[in-house]
């Protein structure tokens, strides 16, 4: 059996591990943004919705613990779209050639790519939970370990198929592109509406209906949807808006992210297949 993929899986990560401007780079821009916009913000937030009343049943969570699930989707929507950018180096140094011309099947590059985007969302998820809670964000409170280990996996799952759906989509753009900065300016037209159009720093009910509707099937939002219930919990109120998760609410947002994935997957499948590098 062919394991190509893995040569590619562990080529990215040692290079990963190598460049330690990008390694160190990858895990304080997160730790920034929670630590300096987030803590700067949840003051004022907090101090705006401590009127609103509680339903019976739910817990008040702070802005702080409600943006951090943002920044846990954020940080793996920007590791996942620039992810892709390692094939068009590779394009340009002459490495893809050789790699496209061995017996190796082409969508094996595209599962290590994956796997490999995969494995740093994981370290920078985890990294983001540990910083948010030392800060002050309310990340599984009252759970028993038990739970908090289930939830963990939880919201790794849902990362690991949200980060595979965008690393599939930036290998599938890397491939057809010729310069970085072509790329990087694609990548850079995503990711802003794709952030700004979730809710990761705000609530969607204060959206306009046409631009609500377009945030509630955002792979971002149902990203978001299933790390809150995992850290927070099924039932709280943040930002003035009441949240309550249902198991079916979970599973439709699981489900769209795994279809977003496949189609991202047959996309950069066809990109490849397509592709004739000189």
């Amino acid at each position: 059996m062919n394991y190509g993929f893995a040569n590619i899986y562990w080529r990215d990560m040692i290079r990963f591990v190598r460049f330690r401007t990008m390694l160190i780079s990858s895990l304080l821009q997160p730790a920034l943004w929670l630590g300096f916009f987030g803590i700067a913000m949840s003051s004022s937030f907090d101090s705006l919705m401590s009127g609103v009343p509680i339903p019976p049943g739910a817990h008040a969570v702070g802005y702080l613990t409600f943006m951090a699930a943002g920044i846990i989707a954020m940080t793996t929507l920007f590791t996942s779209l620039f992810g892709g950018m390692i094939i068009l180096f590779d394009k340009n140094w002459g490495l893809m050639r050789e790699i496209l011309a061995s017996p190796m099947p082409r969508d094996h590059v595209i599962i290590g790519i994956g796997l490999s985007g995969m494995t740093k969302s994981f370290i920078q998820a985890i990294i983001i939970m540990v910083f948010g809670i030392l800060i002050g964000a309310g990340f599984f409170v009252g759970f028993s370990a038990v739970h908090i280990v289930i939830a963990v996996v939880g919201i790794l799952v849902f990362v690991a198929v949200f980060a595979l759906g965008f690393l599939f989509l930036s290998a599938g753009i890397a491939i057809s592109m010729e310069t970085p900065e072509g790329m990087q300016g694609i990548m850079t037209l995503l990711t802003m509406p794709i952030f700004f159009a979730s809710n990761a720093l705000y609530p969607l009910n204060a959206f306009p209906e046409f631009l609500k509707v377009i945030s509630t099937y955002n792979p971002m939002t149902l990203l978001i949807n299933g790390i809150r219930y995992f850290a927070i919990g099924d039932d709280f109120v943040a930002m003035g808006t009441h949240y309550v998760y249902t198991t079916n609410d979970i599973l439709l947002s699981f489900g769209g992210l795994v279809v977003f994935a496949l189609i991202m997957y047959v996309f950069a499948c066809w990109r490849f297949n397509k592709a004739v590098v000189t």
